[in-house]
């Protein structure tokens, strides 16, 4: 009562390609940390055994953006350090996501001052963001899984740029 009965003798199983590539994409998704503050403790949590993001095809957080597709952007974000965050960005290879971690990153946090980017989405197209001073793994996760279910909603060709608040 499986597969084979369905399909009969023809042994074919068909899909779209778009679905595919999709799969392909989710299941393989490799970060970039960029973990400026203390929500960088709580990615490197989500990363340890107890939370085990290995389990999502993310066995390690990459040192170089042309081995990324996939930003974690933990933490506040100065001035001085919103260049460094651009380079990194544009030498990602495409398809790339961001997911701004952290009220810091998203906002500008409690830091309502002159140094401090109010907003990672200033500088970067941001994808996902997760809540939270710090966020917990769990909330990290959260936000894996829903960035994984808007690119498998994604058209491969087609740009979706519009951010899911998580």
């Amino acid at each position: 009562m499986g597969l084979e009965s369905k399909l009969g003798n023809m042994g074919v199983v068909t899909a779209r390609l778009e679905d595919i590539v999709n799969w392909g994409r989710t299941n393989a998704m490799w970060p970039l940390g960029f973990g400026l503050a203390c929500c960088a403790i709580e990615m490197m949590s989500a990363q340890a055994s107890h939370y085990d993001l290995s389990r999502f095809g993310m066995e390690l957080m990459r040192a170089s953006p042309r081995q990324a597709d996939l930003m974690i952007v933990a933490g506040r974000v100065s001035r001085k350090m919103a260049p460094v965050l651009r380079r990194l960005y544009d030498q990602m290879p495409d398809p790339k996501w961001v997911l701004s971690m952290g009220d810091c990153a998203s906002c500008g946090g409690v830091f309502n001052n002159y140094a401090i980017v109010q907003g990672v989405d200033e500088i970067v197209p941001v994808d996902v963001y997760v809540a939270g001073c710090p966020p917990r793994p769990e909330a990290l996760i959260d936000g894996i899984v829903k960035l994984h279910e808007k690119v498998r909603r994604s058209h491969p060709l087609k740009g979706d740029r519009e951010p899911i608040r998580g």
